[in-house]
C-alpha cells in the first residue's frame, strides 16, 4: 500500500511529523508491505538561494509578528522537536530556497533512497545549520545517502528534476493540500500536520485493512515433485 508524504525540508513540523510517523510504523506489524513516497512542496518558492536574514527575521517579515512572539514560538517548536528526540538550532538555520534540495530528493526517489535523503536534509537544515541551496553541500548529503556524485550534480542542473518538483506541488494543490506535512494513505485517507503517533497508527490500520481486503494475499497450495531450480540443479 502506498503512503505519500508532502513536505518541505524547511518546515519544522515536517521533521517532527516524520518522527511521529516512524514511531507509528514501529508498532505496525505489516510495515514491510508499505511503500512510502516523499513528495515535494515549497512553502516559500520566492526565497533566494543566498541567505538574507535569520530564521527569526524571516518569520517576522513573512508573518508580521514581533521578535519576542517569534522567539517564543520557536522555543515551543524546539521543545516539541526535543520531545521526539530531535535537536533544533533555529539560530543556525540558513534560510534559502529549497528547490535544489527537492531536486535531490526527486533523484533519490528513483534510487529507492527518498527516506534517507529526507532525513539527511532535515538534519542538515534544522540541526547542523547547513546551506541546503549550496551545490557542494547537497553533493555531500547525496553521497552520504548512497547516491552517485555525477547523478547528484546532474539533478541540480537538469530541468527534468525541477519539473518533477513542480508536478508534485501541482498534485498537492489538486488534492487540496494547503500546508505540510501532509500524509496520504492509499489515496483514501489523509493526516495533516505533525500529529501524535497514535493518529498515524489508527489511520494506518484502517487504510491497510481496507487495502488488504481489496488486495488479498495469494496463497497457493502445491505438492512437490522432481524439478530443476533456477541455478540449474535438478533433483
Amino acid at each position: 500500500m502506498k503512503i505519500e508524504i508532502w513536505s518541505d525540508v524547511m518546515c519544522p513540523f515536517c521533521y517532527i511529523g516524520k518522527r511521529n510517523f516512524e514511531t507509528a510504523l514501529e508498532q505496525f506489524s505489516d510495515k514491510n508491505k508499505l511503500e512510502v513516497i516523499w513528495k515535494s512542496y515549497q512553502l516559500d518558492p520566492s526565497l533566494p538561494e543566498v541567505q538574507n536574514g535569520s530564521y527569526t527575521d524571516h518569520l517576522m517579515a513573512s508573518k508580521g509578528m514581533g521578535r519576542k512572539q517569534v522567539e517564543g514560538m520557536l522555543a515551543n517548536v524546539t521543545q516539541m522537536a526535543a520531545n521526539v528526540g530531535l535537536e533544533y538550532h533555529f539560530d543556525k538555520s540558513v534560510i534559502v530556497n529549497s528547490m535544489k534540495a527537492h531536486q535531490l530528493t526527486q533523484l533519490a526517489k528513483t534510487r529507492g533512497l527518498g527516506d534517507e535523503i529526507e532525513e539527511l536534509l532535515f538534519r542538515a537544515f534544522f540541526t547542523e545549520g547547513k546551506n541546503i541551496a549550496d551545490d557542494e553541500t547537497l553533493v555531500e548529503l547525496g553521497k552520504e545517502a548512497g547516491l552517485n556524485e555525477t547523478e547528484i550534480r546532474n539533478s541540480l542542473s537538469d530541468d527534468k528534476y525541477t519539473e518533477l518538483v513542480k508536478k508534485d506541488i501541482q498534485e498537492a494543490h489538486s488534492l487540496g493540500v494547503t500546508g505540510v506535512p501532509f500524509f496520504v494513505f492509499d489515496r483514501k485517507y489523509a493526516v495533516s500536520g505533525a500529529q501524535a503517533p497514535q493518529a498515524f497508527l489508527q489511520t494506518l490500520e484502517k487504510s491497510f485493512g481496507e487495502w488488504r481486503k481489496a488486495n488479498p494475499e495469494i496463497k497457493i497450495e502445491f505438492t512437490k515433485g522432481q524439478s530443476c531450480s533456477i541455478d540449474g540443479v535438478c533433483d
